[in-house]
């Protein structure tokens, strides 16, 4: 049995993590998820793990990849700036096919940018983010206990596909406080790690995970197989949270912490006479492409929710295939002044009588 704990969404992802079973961290201080850090700081010393503070974020992602590439479970964490800088060792890990976890925090952004919450990192996550062709997968939580219980998923999804795994989070849910029920969620087995460095190998042995360089038939034959790898997690790793989908014409998408406000801004609009339904996607990355399409051929529209310019709504566009209309709310409707600038249900919910009045 698990305790409750009123955690903030950081301290979440720290506990989560313990209790998959990760003993190795790795990470740079960056704001807001410098609360990440501190955890491990602090627990890591006292369970036999290994914490490191690091000069940098280029070289934290090369421990995590060392660390990753010896099999145990390892993590990392950042914001957006930081994130940015670990992009070519990402690349590397995934071309080496190790298992590891990476939290994006985010905040805003281009440059420097400011530490106020956002969600302008979405399409570097779930793009790539480094060169060459490859996706990693990556869940979306909203509210403190999916952070606790996603970095345990996110564990169990990177050993499972020999593969790095990623979490986006943001400011706010960050900082935010709720009731988290702790204890171990049971996904099921993963395969052995007779791949990892130092496994299983004899007196003259030695494991390449991946030479760095190949061409010709080794290379085709590489891509070959992570790309069906790649069909694989699009078969069987998709995730969402659907509402009121039955009889919905005005169809709300979001995610993250913004997806709260539009969860409320969909009550304010069923308490009056407004068939609103919603689409929360979980995994931004396999993303939830059906569940979009099949909702646009019986819906009148769409309103993505995000917090930046448009990212996610090119992704529910190509969904759609022009079988709904989908219109944006993004960073530019946040109320001001207001609670830390946040896009609030008010705001939402008045686009969604403009578009169901027009």
């Amino acid at each position: 049995m698990g305790e409750r704990v009123f955690l903030t969404g950081n301290e979440a992802i720290g506990h989560g993590a313990l209790y998959a079973g990760c003993k190795h961290y790795f990470a740079y201080p960056i704001t807001p998820q410098n609360e990440i850090i501190e955890f491990f700081a602090k627990e890591l010393p006292k369970r036999g793990g290994v914490f490191v503070q690091t000069e940098s974020e280029t070289s934290t992602a090369n421990m995590l990849y060392g660390a990753a590439a010896t099999g145990v479970r390892a993590m990392t964490s950042s914001s957006s700036t930081g994130f940015s800088l670990m992009q070519e060792a990402i690349s590397a890990m995934v071309a080496a096919e190790v298992p590891c976890v990476l939290i994006n925090v985010q905040r805003g952004g281009p440059g420097g940018g400011t530490t106020q919450t956002s969600q302008q990192d979405y399409h570097q996550i779930t793009k790539g983010g480094g060169h060459g062709d490859y996706h990693n997968i990556v869940l979306a939580p909203a509210y403190p206990q999916e952070a606790f219980d996603f970095v345990q998923l996110a564990f169990h999804l990177a050993d499972t596909y020999r593969h790095p795994t990623m979490i986006l989070s943001d400011a706010l849910l960050g900082q935010m406080r709720e009731v988290v029920e702790t204890e171990t969620r049971d996904f099921g087995p993963v395969p052995e790690k007779d791949w990892a460095v130092g496994s299983g190998l004899k007196d003259g042995e030695r494991r390449l995970i991946f030479p760095g360089f190949v061409v010709g038939p080794r290379f085709r034959e590489y891509l070959t197989a992570v790309s069906q790898k790649y069909q694989r997690m699009e078969e069987q790793e998709v995730r969402y949270d659907a509402r009121e989908l039955e009889d919905a014409e005005i169809v709300l998408v979001s995610f993250g912490s913004t997806a709260r406000a539009a969860l409320e801004a969909l009550r304010l609009g069923r308490k009056e006479g407004r068939k609103v339904g919603m689409i929360r996607p979980i995994t931004l990355w396999p993303f939830p492409s059906r569940i979009i399409l099949e909702t646009a051929e019986r819906a009148r529209g769409f309103l993505v929710v995000e917090d930046n310019l448009g990212q996610m709504v090119d992704d529910v566009r190509a969904a759609a295939q022009g079988k709904a209309p989908v219109h944006h709310l993004g960073v530019l409707a946040r109320h001001l002044p207001g609670p830390s600038g946040l896009i609030l249900p008010h705001t939402i919910y008045e686009e969604v009588k403009r578009i169901d009045e027009n």
